[in-house]
């Protein structure tokens, strides 16, 4: 989950960078390092050794492990990722339960380790969530936030299934478009790969991908829906758990319909802070004086742009559920978009101009598009969201849970409810209601939730930590506004860092302090 939006509820961690989401939303490395040669020319680079891993994942034709090398090469695309960057494909089984049948290629993208070689450790795998999210464009956007940790690992991302130039999922009018036109457009076009696109196939992706890595356990750094990658993993091969960050969490408790009144209540929570801040601190505040009045202005708002949208920029317009989309985009930016939005509110209200808006709408979902013609993101969202969920509700079950969204927020209700019918009508079976992650001998997994996430509610923390297991799952609780705490909380971020350098985890109840406490 990464964005506050009811059809992207997992976008990547930090929607700023998330949106988690997912968001909003979060990772990333570091300017370049002086030891990589063909960054700097005439500095002589240590000679680099690779790894080897003695593990491969079992059931595979040899031709996928001990036959398969990655053969790593400048990266072409996209156009951030042609210096500094290496690219491969990973071949993969279409379908794990036939191994010798029809392969995959899946993209990767990898920024290598700066440090000398006795101190590496290996590589860091990085998905930035979504689902749909791709971890190909998104390394070169999101490489400041992880800086600290090139030292010691290469940083690794890939684009999932279904996703980038990994089997992308096509839905549209026709086979090339990216574009959305329905369930059945997405059976026409990609019926013979969206049975195995779900979050369970992408794990086993994961393995194996660690294997020709070189390394025996994976490294894993998952924010927001990458978080429910990295515990089905930590669940289906527990003993190649090596050091395991999932930062805003999805519950694996709740089920798609509980997800959707979860996240509505948590954004306009969060919307009740910030109008509680601006009627405190912001001049001419534009919600008024406080959380019941903020609802009746927006309720007011609303209305207005029912009747009539709100030039936004570029010739488009923003109406109703543009608004309550918007607005949450800057709460997954935590307190840095309390004044933002404040102005961007003030603007539409006042001048009945969309664009400030709109632009900071936009530039917070920047990420979950890859800028690439091949972007798919938003129906891969889809097809992934719908190929891990076994909800097919009928029309009376949806009813109800539309309605149950709607009376959750007063002012984002009426949007997210849309939410609810967005696999009523998938042409292909889901594979469970809820996520499966107890990871019972795994080593110890980082869970960091911050308890004023609007996107994944820091409950759904709570409940990751218990569900992989006793001695498995450890909480790392922190005080803050915005979709994901990582590289924003200092506090978190020397945690989450001496985790990943050291193995060594937190004192159970650590509570990193923020801008809630």
């Amino acid at each position: 989950m990464s964005g506050a939006h009811p059809t992207k509820s997992r976008r990547p961690g930090l929607s700023a960078g998330v949106l988690i989401i997912a968001g909003i939303v979060l990772a990333a490395i570091g300017a370049v390092g002086a030891w990589l040669q063909h960054d700097a020319p005439g500095r002589s680079a240590q000679p680099r050794t690779e790894l080897t891993a003695s593990n491969p994942p079992a059931g595979l034709p040899t031709a996928l492990t001990t036959g398969q090398h990655l053969r790593w090469s400048r990266c072409t695309s996209p156009p951030t990722a042609r210096t500094g960057y290496d690219c491969a494909t990973m071949k993969a089984p279409l379908d794990y339960r036939k191994p010798d049948g029809r392969t995959i290629d899946v993209a990767l993208i990898r920024r290598k380790a700066t440090g000398p070689n006795d101190r590496r450790i290996g590589s860091l795998v990085l998905n930035f969530g979504g689902p749909g999210v791709s971890g190909v464009s998104g390394l070169p956007e999101r490489l400041k936030q992880y800086e600290p940790l090139l030292d010691r690992y290469d940083l690794v991302s890939f684009d999932p299934r279904g996703v980038g130039a990994t089997i992308p999922v096509r839905c549209g009018k026709t086979a090339d478009d990216t574009a959305y036109a329905g369930a059945d457009a997405c059976a026409e076009h990609s019926g013979a790969i969206l049975p195995f696109i779900g979050t369970s196939h992408t794990a086993r992706d994961l393995d194996l991908m660690r294997y020709l890595l070189g390394d025996e356990r994976l490294h894993y750094f998952g924010v927001s829906y990458g978080t429910a990658l990295g515990a089905v993993y930590a669940h289906l091969y527990p003993s190649h758990v090596g050091r395991l960050v999932l930062e805003a969490p999805v519950d694996p408790t709740e089920d798609l319909s509980e997800q959707q009144v979860s996240q509505v209540k948590a954004v306009q929570a969060a919307f009740d802070r910030f109008a509680a801040h601006c009627a405190a601190r912001i001049p001419h505040c534009p919600t008024g004086d406080g959380p019941e009045e903020a609802a009746r202005r927006m309720a007011r708002l609303a209305d207005r742009l029912k009747k009539k949208p709100a030039p936004a920029g570029s010739g488009r317009n923003l109406d109703a559920d543009d608004l309550a989309y918007a607005v949450g985009d800057h709460l997954v930016l935590g307190t840095d978009g309390w004044a933002p939005l404040a102005k961007a509110l003030t603007a539409l209200i006042d001048d009945n101009d969309g664009r400030p808006l709109s632009k900071v709408a936009d530039d917070t979902g920047s990420a979950d598009r890859a800028a690439t013609p091949r972007d798919n993101s938003r129906v891969a969202q889809t097809a992934i969201t719908c190929a891990d969920s076994s909800l097919r509700p009928g029309f009376e079950r949806l009813d109800r849970d539309e309605a149950r969204v709607k009376a959750a927020s007063p002012v984002f209700g009426e949007a997210w409810s849309t939410g609810v019918y967005l696999c009523y009508d998938w042409p292909f079976d889901g594979e469970r209601a809820t996520l499966q992650v107890n990871a019972e001998g795994a080593a110890p997994v980082l869970v960091v939730g911050g308890t004023g996430d609007p996107t994944t509610p820091y409950p759904g923390a709570r409940h990751m930590a218990h569900a992989l297991g006793a001695g498995v799952g450890v909480l790392l609780t922190a005080e803050e506004e915005g979709h994901g705490t990582y590289p924003q909380n200092r506090c978190v971020t020397k945690t989450v860092d001496t985790y990943l350098r050291t193995g060594r985890t937190p004192a159970v109840g650590t509570v990193c302090r923020g801008s809630m406490s």
